[in-house]
Order: C-alpha cells, then structure tokens, then sequence
C-alpha cells in the first residue's frame, strides 16, 4: 500500500520554481544551435523576443555563429529583421489592444518585465527622451519588449520607432554575430559576462556626446 501511494505520489504534478521554468526554456532555446532548423528558430526566437519572449536571441545567435561563422552576416541579418518585426507586433499591440489585455499583463507576465513599475517609467521616460529610448533599449539588456509595447501605448511617431528599433538592434545583433567570428570559443567567456555592461557604456558615451554637441551649440 505504501508503495502504490508512494507511486501515486510520484505522478503527482508538482508546482515548478518559475525560474526552473526559465531555464528549461533556455536549455529548449539552445538546443536548436544542433539542429538544422536552427537558422528557422533563430528568425522566430528574435521575433518573439520583440513582444513577449522571454529569452533573448543571443543566445542561439552565439552558437549558431560559432557552428557555422561563414554564415554570421546571415544570422545576424535575420535577427535584426525579425526583432525589428516583432518590435512592430509589439507597438501595434500597445496601440489597438492594451485597454483589453494590460490588467492581465500586470498579472501573469510582471516576471519577464510586464510590471506596473516597469510600464510608468518607460511611458515617463517617452515623455522626455521619446526615440532615445526606444534606440536605448533596442541595444541595452532594457526589457525591448516593454520598450515596444509601451511605445504603442504612449503613441509615439511609427516611423521614428522602427529607425531607431533597426538601428539599434541591428548594432547589437551584427556586434554579437561578428565578435562571435572574429574569436570564435574564446570570447564567449568574455561577451557572457561583459556584454551588457559594455552595450550600457556604449549608450551612455553616445548620450554624452550628443549632450556635449548640444552644448557646444
């Protein structure tokens, strides 16, 4: 009897840690990198990552490019294509369908960026800086997701959101992909424990330059 309980114990559904969850998510995201449909999932990864994708598509981009490094012009173009697209699904969300789907948003996504705290500071943030975000967390480790549905919400020029979106993410994915080329296995180490400190220095030098010009004139 304690044996069957035991059992029926065992096949119980147990409640998993949601950051058990996202790694398992991770783990099913990499292992495309050994299959050939890697360049397929690499296109929608970066596409879903735009509105509401949790795991971001440097991930795949790396070890792809390190599989195959002749081809990091080609991944690094579909990424930017694809997150410049779902940036735009993102955008039309915040736009047509915010008023219907915001309050569930706040309450099953707030940990993958979806929070109320989150949603204030960008459409704050809008208000002041308009494409400078957008550019800045088009290419930062920001949450572009929410950068992209608030930017619908607060309504800012179409046009301007995807310059700036391509701009930015194109930078990023095109300097992942080429230093991925350029060192192979051995910048990985460096690139997965410096690269997002490295891309907000990059913003913030830019944002200074463009300060200092603007005070020179």
């Amino acid at each position: 009897m304690a044996e069957v309980d035991n059992a029926k114990l065992s096949d119980s559904p147990q409640k998993v840690a949601w950051w058990h969850l996202h790694r398992r998510m991770y783990d099913w995201v990499i292992h495309f990198a050994d299959t050939r449909h890697g360049a397929t999932a690499l296109f929608c990864l970066s596409f879903a990552e735009s509105s509401f994708f949790p795991i971001p598509p440097d991930v795949l981009l790396a070890p792809l490019t390190l599989g195959a490094p002749k081809k990091w012009l080609r991944f690094a173009l579909a990424c930017s294509l694809a997150s410049v697209l779902g940036g735009i699904l993102g955008y039309m969300i915040g736009v047509f369908l915010w008023d219907q789907i915001g309050v569930w948003v706040f309450e099953h996504l707030g940990r993958i960026g979806f929070t109320e705290d989150n949603f204030a500071w960008f459409q704050a943030k809008y208000n002041k800086y308009d494409f400078g975000i957008v550019f800045t967390c088009g290419f930062t480790p920001l949450p572009y997701k929410v950068c992209t549905i608030t930017a619908g919400v607060a309504k800012i020029s179409f046009l301007g959101f995807i310059v700036a979106s391509t701009v930015s993410r194109s930078a990023r994915f095109f300097i992942v992909a080429g230093l991925f080329r350029w060192k192979g296995e051995t910048i990985r180490p460096f690139v997965e424990k410096y690269f997002n400190w490295l891309s907000l220095l990059f913003v913030l030098l830019l944002v200074g330059g463009f300060a200092v010009l603007k005070m020179l004139h």
